[in-house]
């Protein structure tokens, strides 16, 4: 019985020495200087608030980012307790260190110290007052400087322990040419000098300030309803059944007697039928023509409305918004405008502006203006100036103030609207009367 005890007592002192000695391994102790992952989120946190506070605001400040690599040797220069000169830096390396006694507060304390350093900085000179130092101040808060590494280590030195802190930064700062301090960085409204590879613009915690970063979307766009955004052209490829710059625009992609459209997510209908789904057949004639020019047959509404809207009501009728294809058209019917616009009759509540919408709209897809048909834009009467693509407008109209040439206006504007016959509706009228 006693030999069974003993032998229990002994497998039990074996496995507990060997869990004991198991444990080290499985810990994995920092390397002396290093800062825990906590530590590196609050250092790197800090420093990016600190440096979105600047005054005068900066234009050009970048948002740092952690480097393990800088992490490595800043804590390998604080466990050396700062003794001797910084290592050789790397090509642009810039260095912040202190050693301060033992308990006189964490890295929260040292770069608030190192801040406050700017209180004594004059940006206007460069210089800092009397014979005070702001290099760590002024490294703190060196615009182009977009990665960081920082260190700390209790150093026990007789009579009283110290602790070491360190930061090194890449590229660093700190420069002079010919004796002359270079500032850290450029005033100006947050973010306003931000690099094309940092358009971005981060904002600290309250709001204020702002610093240049890779923009996690550089487009600054989305796409909705399961589009795809292509990064390299800022468009988006919609799904079935939607289109608009971000597929916002739902559509039912059914054309029963047409060819359906993607880019309008609209139907473009054959002759004889109308609707917005190409479903409607057409019964001729429906309404006389204002205006005939070359067999089609133009017809100017009673009513006003959006460009789309204007654009569905012409095809209810089995029509299209007037294509101009020649000065000859464009010069009949700027006469006849002129002589409505003379006699009054365009005068209307439901009318922003007097002028009238034809069917040609600016595709950026194509980077051209193009008739609703999908055919590029041979023939253009565009008043001078104009498209100035002034508040986005993607939509063509003859403006009266211009002697009815042609204007870029907002697609949602509300104005009345000329509805071409073709010639082949015409025959049909004819044909089937």
């Amino acid at each position: 019985m006693k030999l069974l005890v003993l032998l229990v007592c002994n497998l039990l002192v074996w496995r507990v020495g060997e869990t004991r000695s198991d444990a080290p391994e499985k810990l994995s102790p920092l390397a002396p200087g290093a800062l825990s992952m906590k530590e590196t989120f609050l250092v790197l946190s800090l420093h990016n608030k600190l440096r979105s506070k600047v005054q005068p605001p900066a234009a050009n400040m970048q948002k740092l980012e952690w480097s393990e690599e800088l992490g490595r040797l800043a804590g390998a220069r604080a466990a050396s307790c700062l003794e001797g000169p910084a290592p050789p830096p790397a090509p642009q390396l810039g260095w912040s260190e202190v050693l301060l006694p033992a308990g006189a507060g964490g890295f929260g304390a040292v770069l608030e110290l190192w801040f406050a350093e700017g209180q004594r900085y004059d940006y206007g000179t460069g210089h800092c007052a009397g014979n005070a130092t702001c290099r760590h101040y002024t490294q703190l808060v060196w615009a182009t400087a977009g990665q960081l590494g920082c260190g700390r280590h209790r150093c026990p030195r007789p009579p009283r322990s110290s602790e070491a802190f360190a930061c090194a930064y890449s590229p660093g700062g700190n420069w002079e040419v010919a004796g002359t301090p270079i500032l850290p960085y450029k005033q100006g409204p947050w973010c306003s000098l931000c690099t094309a590879g940092l358009s971005g613009c981060f904002k600290s915690w309250d709001h204020s300030g702002g610093l240049c970063e890779v923009p996690r979307n550089p487009c600054r766009m989305s796409c909705r309803n399961s589009g795809r955004l292509d990064m390299s052209s800022c468009q988006c490829a919609c799904p079935r059944g939607y289109t608009g710059r971000y597929c916002q625009v739902r559509c039912s992609g059914q054309c029963l007697h047409g060819r359906f459209r993607k880019e309008e997510c609209s139907c473009l209908c054959d002759t004889g039928y109308g609707g917005a789904e190409c479903g409607t057949k057409i019964h001729f004639p429906f309404h006389a023509c204002d205006v005939r020019i070359d067999s089609d047959c133009f017809m100017v509404s009673p009513e006003a409305d959006t460009y789309y809207g204007a654009k569905i009501k012409c095809q209810e009728k089995g029509a299209m918004l007037a294509q101009i294809r020649n000065q000859k058209v464009q010069d009949i019917l700027a006469f006849y405008l002129s002589r409505l616009e003379m006699g009054n009759r365009v005068t209307d509540t439901d009318f922003e502006t007097g002028n009238f919408w034809i069917g040609l709209t600016y595709k950026t897809s194509k980077a051209s203006f193009r008739w609703d048909v999908g055919e590029p834009s041979s023939f253009t009467s565009f008043a001078f100036g104009q498209p100035d693509n002034q508040g986005f407008g993607n939509c063509v109209e003859m403006q009266a103030s211009a002697a009815f040439n042609w204007n870029d206006q907002r697609c949602k504007t509300r104005n009345r609207y000329i509805c071409q016959f073709a010639q082949e509706h015409i025959a049909l009228w004819q044909r089937y009367p």
